[in-house]
């Protein structure tokens, strides 16, 4: 996957700075990374890195290469390509240098090459600050990305089990990644840090993605609604942090008496609904499932029984 992305980093490279519309042969012959004595492995390997690049949103065109149209090209409209300067101050221009530090993808930091594209320059400093780590590592997204690339069968193991999915995306959400693939005729979500063991099988071409499927619609937006439990909750608020339970329910709720709101809420991940609900404090009170309600009493009294 490492070669897949530097021969994708020196194509892009090769198609911004030529600046005009440059022929398969060319890029054959100048581009670091792909066979020049194999034509079929040539032909393969630039198919694909062709496709990689506009699914990855990069405007890759074919142009003609002469006044007569004879023979056509392959270019980067710059203008497609490149954003607008935003005029940043200087101040700004620290203010992302600092996030771009403190954001960190696979546990590599990010590098200072989009910040000199908006007109920054490299900021010294003694050591690298603190970071939050946003990914798994970077070898396991590497396999799920490939899988869905080639759209291959992704397997590995998720909760006790041995999963094979169609992996129809990867996104990043609340600091974790995530897959959305389909399994056993369903679309779940997958928390990439939660599985282990990845492997593409098979050929490449294994499956399409369903007409207009979205991803974002297939991750839940709220946390307790990303897992694989079906629970129903029924969680009375007092009437001091009624509005703001409110704001943040999917499901409508029943205005009680005092002012307080009753709901039924749907978990499909207790931990992270009962960790929600902790930020109450004593004005949320489950009624029910009593495994819900123990877990909740569990956290609060530090697992004893005292």
């Amino acid at each position: 996957m490492k070669r897949v992305i530097e021969r994708l980093l020196n194509l892009l490279a090769f198609l911004l700075t030529t600046g005009r519309p440059v022929s398969a042969e060319e890029i054959r012959m100048t581009v670091a990374g792909y066979d020049h004595d194999n034509d079929e492995a040539f032909r393969r390997m630039f198919e694909r890195d062709k496709d990689l690049l506009r699914n990855m949103g990069i405007p890759l065109e074919m142009r003609p290469t002469d006044a007569w149209e004879v023979e056509f090209g392959y270019v980067v409209p710059r203008d497609e390509y490149e954003l607008p300067d935003p005029g940043l101050t200087d101040e700004e221009r620290a203010a992302l240098w600092l996030s771009a530090q403190v954001v960190r993808l696979g546990g590599q930091p990010s590098g200072p090459e989009a910040l000199l594209k908006l007109g920054g320059g490299a900021m010294s400093g003694a050591g690298e600050p603190l970071a939050a780590d946003l990914g798994q590592s970077a070898t396991s997204l590497a396999v799920v990305f490939q899988a869905v690339t080639d759209r291959k069968v992704l397997a590995f193991d998720y909760r006790g089990r041995a999963r094979r999915v169609y992996p129809y995306g990867l996104l990043h959400r609340r600091g974790h990644w995530y897959l959305v693939a389909a399994e056993g005729g369903e679309v779940r979500a997958y928390r990439i840090d939660r599985g282990s063991k990845y492997s593409a099988e098979g050929s490449a071409g294994a499956f399409e993605r369903p007409a207009g499927f979205r991803l974002r619609d297939a991750l839940p937006s709220l946390p307790w609604q990303a897992g694989e439990e079906d629970l129903e909750a029924v969680v009375r608020f007092d009437p001091e942090v009624a509005w703001w339970a409110r704001r943040q329910l999917a499901e409508p709720a029943i205005e009680q008496p005092d002012g307080g709101l009753e709901a039924r809420i749907h978990v499909a991940n207790p931990a992270a609904f009962v960790g929600w609900l902790l930020a109450f404090e004593d004005r949320a009170e489950i009624i029910g499932p009593d495994l819900l309600r123990s877990q909740l009493l569990d956290l609060v009294r530090g697992g004893s029984d005292e």
